[in-house]
């Protein structure tokens, strides 16, 4: 359905379609309608207007969230366009802004808001080319350099480095930007963009580096921690993490799988535990938890008790929780804010039904976001799961790929999803019935493709059907053989197997040093 545009808007495209021209008018064009321009641009990607556009920007601030999102001229949110070549000639504008002569206006430019792009699966841009999160750290900590040799190469500007704009940004940082993006933390005081880390996410990083590198970032101004894959980070080393650096406006937590592992917990694991529950309480902004693959059985009380703010966000998927774990969680004070939940992996129909359906209860006034993939629902538990979604209006995204329902049990299901209004994302199994005869849950990566798809495109044809009949086109419906779509992991995923062949490469060698030092 196209979107509506103002006259203000369709006369912005006409000029920005004509880069000469534009070229010629920016010196004319009132300050108050750069914004709107911008937009006009980064939609018909002009890159060299835009460029133009940010290098002689005259407001104090630059929030591309809201110069791209909704709009009284054009409604239509282009944040989830992470065109590269719209993103490239932004940056490259930001940093001649810093270098180019003084102008008719008083540069004004003070704070640079990178933060509300999106990173989305789909991409409507039509180069098709994305710049992701990693690369947009890593054009950014090059230019930050770019600009401290520039006056050692040219003679300098008047003004240049009078200029001090702070650059708000998400940073992405694995093995491979590791010291491109050091340096530019490191020399954030002499160079006139000055990088502001609001979020942080490492993968593929050692240890080391990593502490050395959440030093950088200035903690006390980080909303957003994420460590997640090839970071070996263990309870010890959290606890160290938090006993050595404050997070004072921390809101979201993300730790790697096996974290914890209370197998193997001694009594100083336990009071390490209780330690780090404590740290995260001092965390008083703290709503959003994800500990995925860690094994906390028993133990969860004694990590979330200590918060102090209620969680809205809660990722405990196969941490193997217990019916301790599960009746914490139900009548603890979080259950009535959480908007997202992952209880993936765990048994939740027959460990602790009861329990389960308490949580959803307490949650269903404000829960947006379930996911229960790998839970071992079958057939029989369908219509008690539809009387545990049932009060959750608000529902937004369910997700439960992996579990052993039939083709008859899903079309029951999707019947039901249909009265959902808030409904619009649903991710489902590949149904039982298209699997050979015999298969077992939870299904292996090496089979989870060996199904009849033919049958299985059938089936989904009337899921659709159901949805349609029901007027809910508006719900997007799809099975992701191989998990939800990660922005992150699709950029970095060479360098990430790359670190996993290394990583095995190196198992083997120990082992086998093992086996000739037994020998």
């Amino acid at each position: 359905r196209a979107t509506m545009k103002s006259l203000r808007f369709i006369s912005a495209e006409a000029l920005v379609s004509n880069a000469e021209l534009a070229r010629r008018s920016l010196g004319s064009v009132a300050h108050n309608l750069f914004p709107l321009l911008f937009k006009a641009s980064y939609l018909l990607e002009r890159g060299e207007v835009i460029h133009d556009l940010v290098e002689n920007w005259p407001l104090v601030d630059f929030n591309m969230g809201k110069l791209l999102g909704t709009t009284v001229d054009y409604q239509e949110d282009l944040s989830r366009r992470t065109c590269s070549v719209c993103l490239e000639s932004c940056l490259t504008g930001l940093r001649d802004y810093v270098l180019n002569h003084p102008s008719p206006y008083v540069k004004r430019l003070k704070v640079v808001d990178l933060t509300g792009i999106k990173d989305v699966e789909v991409q409507f841009c039509e180069c098709k080319k994305t710049m992701g999160r990693w690369a947009r750290t890593q054009l950014l900590s090059k230019l930050c350099l770019e600009l401290l040799v520039y006056p050692q190469q040219t003679q300098r500007k008047p003004g240049t480095f009078e200029t001090s704009i702070d650059v708000l940004m998400d940073l992405f940082v694995t093995e491979r930007n590791y010291e491109l993006v050091v340096q530019a933390l490191l020399k954030k005081c002499c160079c006139p963009l000055k990088i502001c880390c609001v979020a942080f996410r490492s993968d593929n990083l050692a240890l080391q580096k990593f502490f050395y590198i959440i030093k950088l970032t200035d903690p006390s101004l980080l909303r957003k921690l994420e460590i997640v894959h090839n970071v070996r980070l263990e309870m010890e080393h959290l606890e160290i993490l938090f006993n050595t650096i404050r997070f004072p406006l921390l809101m979201s937590l993300t730790l790697p799988a096996r974290t914890f592992n209370v197998r193997r917990f001694t009594a100083s694991d336990e009071r390490m535990l209780t330690n780090i529950g404590a740290k995260m309480g001092e965390m008083t902004q703290l709503t959003e938890l994800s500990v995925p693959f860690s094994i906390l059985t028993g133990r969860i009380r004694k990590l979330l008790s200590p918060l102090k703010t209620p969680l809205k966000m809660l990722d405990v998927s196969n941490c193997l929780l217990d019916h301790a774990d599960m009746a914490y969680l139900a009548n603890s004070f979080h259950a009535n804010h959480l908007e997202a939940l992952d209880l993936s992996g765990h048994n939740i129909t027959d460990l602790y039904p009861s329990t389960f359906f308490k949580l959803l209860n307490h949650s269903s006034s404000v829960l947006r976001s379930l996911t229960l993939e790998d839970c071992n629902i079958q057939d029989t538990h369908v219509n008690m799961l539809i009387l545990g979604l049932s009060p959750c209006q608000k529902l937004e995204e369910f997700k439960f790929l992996g579990n052993p329902l039939s083709s008859q049990a899903l079309k029951r299901l999707f019947t039901f999803l249909c009265e959902l209004p808030m409904l619009k994302n649903v991710e489902f199994p590949v149904p039982r019935d298209c699997y050979p005869v015999g298969i077992t849950y939870p299904i292996d990566d090496a089979s989870v493709c060996r199904f009849d798809h033919r049958k299985y495109e059938s089936v989904a044809e009337e899921l659709n059907l159901i949805l349609l009949q029901a007027n809910r086109e508006d719900v997007k419906a799809s099975t992701p053989l191989f998990g939800s779509y990660d922005a992150a992991v699709q950029e970095t995923n060479n360098e990430l197997g790359a670190y996993l062949i290394k990583s095995f490469k190196e198992t083997l060698e120990k082992f086998t040093t093992s086996l000739n030092n037994m020998s």
